[in-house]
Parts: C-alpha cells; sequence; structure tokens
C-alpha cells in the first residue's frame, strides 16, 4: 500500500486535521503567561480545556445529526469556520471569562470538524480504511507534537498571537476543502440525536468508552495541569511538549499496531495503562528533570492507548463508524474538560503532588474495565490481531 498516494481532496482534509489537532495542545506553553496576562490563576486559566471539551462532547450528539443531513464537505466548512472566527476571537479576550467562552465556540468547530474528518477521510483515501486510519493517527500526532511549538513560538511575543495564528491556519484549510474536496454522498439513512447513545448500549462499545474516560482523566491532567507543575518559559515548555508529541506520534502510528500484532491489543492497552500510572506517579513525585522526563515519556504511552482504543471504538459494535465514534467521544471528552477542572482544585484542597495520585489511579481504573470487561471486547480485540499485516514497511489493515 503506497500511503503517499492519495487524492488532494484527502491531504487537504487531513492537513486541516493536523490543524485542529494543533488546537489542543497549543495553549499548553501559554499557560501560565496567560494567567499572569489577565490576572488569573492556574484553576481560572485551566477552564479553557474545561469548556473546550466540555462542549466537544455535547456536540458529538450533533455532528451525526448535521453531517447526514448536510453533507461531509458542507460539515467540515462549518467547522472550519466556528473555529477560525472563534480562535480570532478568544485573542482579543480581554477576561478569563471572554476567553473561556471563546474557546468554548472553538470546541464546538472543532468537534463537527474533526469527526467528520475521520468519515471523509476513510470515504476519500486510496487504499480503503487501512490507509485512512493511518493518515488519521498520523494528522493526531503531528497536530498533538507542533501544537505546543507552536503556542510557544508565537506565545514568546504575546499570549494572543497564537490564537490569531491558529484562526489563519483553520482559514487556509477552510480554502483547502474549499477548493479540492467535492461533496460526499450522504449516508442512505439519516442520523437522529439518540442514535450515538443506542449505540452505547452495545456492551463492548460502552466498555471501551467508559475505559476510555478514565484513560482521558489521565490524559488531560499531564496536557493541563503539567505545565503549572514545570513552571518554565513558552519556549522551553513548547520543546517539552513538543517532544512529547513526537513520541505521541511515532508510537501511535508505527509502534502500536506492531506491539499489537506481537502481544494482542487488550494486553498492549492494559499494560500500557499500568505504565501510565506509574509514570505519571513519578511525575508528580520526583524533581524538575524527572517531572520533565517522564512528561515526554508519557507521549509515548499515550500514543499506544489512543490508537488501540480508537480501533476498538470503531470496530467493536455493529453501528455505523461515524455513529459508534460519536457515542465513543461523547462518553469519553467529559473526562478531559472535568480533569482540567479538578486538578487544580485538589491541589488547592491538598498538595501539588495529589492530582497525579488521583490520574494514577484514574488509568489503573482504565485497565480494571479492560480486565474485567475483557470478554465483551475480546471477539473485536482477536480480529484486530489476526488483521495486521505489514507491507513494504506500513502497517496495514486488512478488512
Amino acid at each position: 500500500m503506497d500511503l503517499l498516494r492519495q487524492p488532494k481532496a484527502v491531504w487537504a482534509t487531513a492537513g486541516a486535521s493536523v490543524v485542529a489537532f494543533m488546537g489542543i495542545g497549543l495553549v499548553d506553553p501559554i499557560l501560565p503567561s496567560i494567567a499572569q496576562g489577565l490576572h488569573a490563576t492556574a484553576g481560572q486559566v485551566s477552564l479553557l480545556f474545561t469548556s473546550y471539551f466540555l462542549i466537544t462532547a455535547v456536540a458529538m450528539l450533533l455532528t451525526g445529526f448535521v453531517s447526514s443531513r448536510i453533507g461531509g464537505r458542507k460539515t467540515l466548512l462549518l467547522g472550519l469556520a466556528f473555529v477560525v472566527v472563534f480562535a480570532g476571537l478568544a485573542g482579543t479576550s480581554d477576561s478569563v471569562g471572554q476567553l473561556v467562552g471563546f474557546r468554548a465556540g472553538w470546541g464546538l468547530g472543532n468537534a463537527l470538524f474533526v469527526s467528520t474528518a475521520l468519515a471523509v477521510i476513510v470515504g476519500a483515501a486510496a487504499g480503503g480504511s487501512a490507509a485512512a486510519i493511518l493518515l488519521y493517527e498520523s494528522a493526531l500526532g503531528l497536530g498533538m507534537a507542533c501544537g505546543p511549538l507552536l503556542g510557544a513560538v508565537l506565545g514568546d511575543l504575546s499570549w494572543r498571537y497564537p490564537f490569531f495564528g491558529t484562526a489563519t491556519l483553520m482559514a487556509i484549510g477552510f480554502l483547502c476543502i474549499t477548493a479540492f474536496l467535492k461533496e460526499q454522498p450522504k449516508p442512505a439513512r439519516r442520523t437522529s440525536l439518540l442514535d450515538p447513545i443506542r449505540a452505547l448500549g452495545h456492551g463492548g462499545l460502552a466498555t471501551a468508552a467508559i475505559s476510555a474516560f478514565f484513560y482521558n482523566y489521565t490524559f488531560f491532567t499531564v496536557l493541563a495541569f503539567t505545565p503549572f507543575v514545570l513552571d518554565m518559559t513558552p519556549y522551553r515548555s513548547g520543546a517539552v511538549f513538543f517532544a512529547w508529541g513526537v513520541l505521541l506520534a511515532v508510537f501511535s502510528v508505527i509502534v502500536a499496531p506492531r506491539m499489537q500484532e506481537r502481544f494482542g491489543s487488550l494486553k498492549v492497552l492494559g499494560g500500557s495503562l499500568v505504565l501510565l500510572a506509574a509514570d505519571v506517579l513519578v511525575l508528580g513525585y520526583g524533581d524538575h528533570t524527572t517531572a520533565i522526563v517522564c512528561t515526554i515519556l508519557s507521549g509515548a504511552l499515550i500514543g499506544v492507548n489512543n490508537t488501540v482504543y480508537t480501533e476498538l471504538a470503531l470496530g467493536v459494535s455493529d453501528a455505523p463508524r461515524p455513529v459508534a465514534s460519536a457515542g465513543y467521544n461523547f462518553v469519553r471528552w467529559f473526562a478531559a474538560a472535568a480533569a482540567p477542572y479538578f486538578a487544580p482544585k485538589i491541589e488547592e484542597w491538598s498538595d501539588i503532588h495529589i492530582p497525579f495520585v488521583v490520574a494514577a489511579v484514574t488509568a489503573l481504573l482504565g485497565a480494571a474495565v479492560i480486565a474485567v470487561r475483557r470478554r465483551a471486547l475480546a471477539h473485536e480485540a482477536e480480529e484486530l490481531e489476526t488483521a495486521h499485516a505489514t507491507e513494504d514497511g506500513v502497517t496495514v489493515f486488512a478488512n
């Protein structure tokens, strides 16, 4: 399979996806700068993640409803337009309240775009779903790596510039999708608002979603709370999270599929969650250098988890992939909203170590759900293990 031989429409969508994922980690290096510039506390600034992901979670119920009625292309453009407008407005904020509100609007646009992008890439990619999933994971990893770097470079000049930069890049993505992506065929059946909720009635999908909920709490404790613990300049913090993102990309696209093929998806996921729990515990109690090392290493474990969870969620039930993905994301993004809010609160109630203890516990709870509900996932995991194959150094998934 030649991964690079893809239609322009696929590259346009994948490129815009990179920028969309950049928006998640963009604010990481500048969180202390935003707090200083707007005279806000760490807890107040962390609400930038909470509002973003809370709206993203709820909007997951809307994405299939919208895209099945107006089509994938128009949904992508609508999402991009929301991001351009609200990212630009975020850069003009004069208070934390305004910034949090604009990030919520940004989250709505990102939900519309990101949830639709995978379906569009699957539909347009050469090589079928194998190439599509690999391209999507590559876009996620590259975006998560470059977001903190862009935030550091622009944020060193002003905390406002990363928001303006994102708006500009997403506007370019809007133009590329307008030019290169033709309208995708609409589904034969329109998706209702309750379809993603109904899909969660499947035991395997519900298991994957609940486990991912606990895992995401750990993930976003690292992403949203660690910058305050490291307390570094935007450049240094950006470098740390760039290295973190590089490991995330490499392990999600290259390492995770090979580990699944050798050890099995559920063993890989359970083991990675246990290792992540140990990593964040050491991060919380180690010295400054140890915290930096553990932050970077967590990217490798997060990359593995992201890939396995995505595959399980998309394949474990008989629901259409967009519907299953919406239901799964609806559950897990609530944890992404909760962690940035509760981590600073827990520090206020106790000390700086305890938020990482809680994060370690939630990672272990995610592993426990996988272990206890293994039978609900076993059939899909076995199919993934037998489907993974390596061709010309690129991991593909047989269908």
